[in-house]
């Protein structure tokens, strides 16, 4: 796999430990209507690639495979079903090696390309990403999350690099239901909310960075998103698919895993555990934000986190993000289904204990039934701007 070029990749020498920051993608091409010039750079990478998605796999029928015949390369197509588990990346392990793969190409929402991503990585193979969606920031990170074959989050990994090749084409991301970049919104606004309260205080040059451009990011998405909703395809929707696909990406290879989740991803994790969950990541992301807002009000007593939820539910109100456990299908809950999923949540190696606090079992529960509280006493009114 040609390795990423030096500028690309930052690492830092302390007297302890070796530290190495996988910031970019090697290249990345956006555009409208640009996968013919995107085919040209694929074949610079291989002459047999394996595609791999899932649903979305039909696009490429209509869309990638003529210019892939027209670059004369010789692909297959694997579906990564039922999900980003042990048993489908050992499969198209197999299928990968029988094709004589030399490049993978992972096409489709955020399980299809952490799929693409990690069947790279272990095979030693280059691999481009090419979104169907703004729903994450998979096809720029170098991490690739893995499910139980029923949906379940398991553990993630940390990948040697991020894409060779990313390929952010505009019109293919508008044939995706609204409902993904809302959802993509979601997710790209929790790198604020998580970053600052884990790495709010560094001193460090490039977390402090991060952190900063999580607020840019928070800053236009409350800014531009409602009217990018309004206007699929507009130069205001780009702005916005740019700040979700790659912006929310740039946060957590400038801060490294302590920038990119906290509590919000934690509470998502829990919740995959729940057998018949059918909201999407960035859906319970944006849940789980306001679970952490809420927890850090009840356990710490910080009211610029209550005037901040307050802030987030009116926002979510007017693009269709979940405020409550109702809005995500699980208003049926029950309460050994809750602990289930806050125990996921708290476990030893979550996430949530970047958190600068320690949060109880009983906490953590309270919190996830009250995310629409009122502030008590609206004791403390802050500007939007100190937010």
């Amino acid at each position: 796999m040609k390795p990423n070029l030096s500028a690309e990749k930052l690492s830092t020498q302390t007297p302890s430990s070796l530290s190495v920051l996988t910031v970019a993608p090697e290249k990345v091409i956006r555009g409208s209507q640009i996968l013919t010039e995107a085919a040209v750079a694929i074949a610079h990478l291989g002459s047999r690639p394996l595609i791999v998605g899932g649903r979305t796999l039909g696009v490429t029928q209509a869309h990638l495979q003529p210019i892939l015949q027209q670059q004369r390369l010789h692909f297959a197509q694997a579906s990564y079903a039922p999900d980003c588990s042990e048993a489908s990346l050992e499969a198209l392990r197999t299928i990968a090696k029988e094709h004589k793969a030399d490049v993978i190409i992972g096409v489709g929402g955020g399980k299809a390309l952490d799929t693409a991503k990690l069947v790279a990585q272990q095979l030693q193979l280059p691999v481009v990403t090419i979104p169907t969606s703004a729903a994450t920031c998979a096809a720029w990170t170098a991490l690739s999350n893995v499910y139980s074959d029923d949906g379940a989050f398991l553990y993630d990994v940390a990948l040697s690099s991020c894409p060779d090749l990313l390929i952010l084409d505009y019109d293919l991301i508008q044939t995706a239901p609204q409902r993904m970049l809302v959802a993509g919104i979601g997710d790209a606004i929790a790198k604020w909310y998580e970053a600052s309260v884990s790495s709010g205080h560094s001193e460090q040059t490039l977390i402090i960075s991060a952190v900063q451009q999580a607020r840019v990011l928070r800053d236009i998405l409350f800014q531009k998103s409602v009217a990018a909703l309004q206007e699929p395809g507009s130069e205001v929707w780009k702005e916005v698919v740019d700040a979700t696909v790659l912006l929310a990406g740039v946060i957590g290879g400038l801060g490294g895993a302590q920038c990119r989740t906290v509590a919000a991803h934690a509470v998502h994790n829990g919740l995959t555990q729940i057998s018949g969950h059918s909201s999407i990541h960035g859906e319970k992301v944006a849940y789980g934000i306001l679970v952490q807002l809420r927890l850090e009000e009840m356990v710490i007593g910080n009211q610029l986190a209550a005037s901040a939820r307050q802030q987030l539910l009116k926002f979510y109100a007017e693009i269709g993000l979940p405020k409550n456990l109702g809005d995500l299908g699980l208003g049926n809950i029950t309460l050994s289904e809750l602990q289930q999923s806050a125990e996921i949540a708290l476990a030893p190696n979550s996430d949530i204990h970047r958190l600068p606090f320690k949060v109880a079992l009983e906490q953590l529960m309270a919190a996830m039934v009250s995310t629409t509280a009122p502030v008590e006493g609206n004791r403390l009114t802050i500007m939007n701007d100190e937010l």
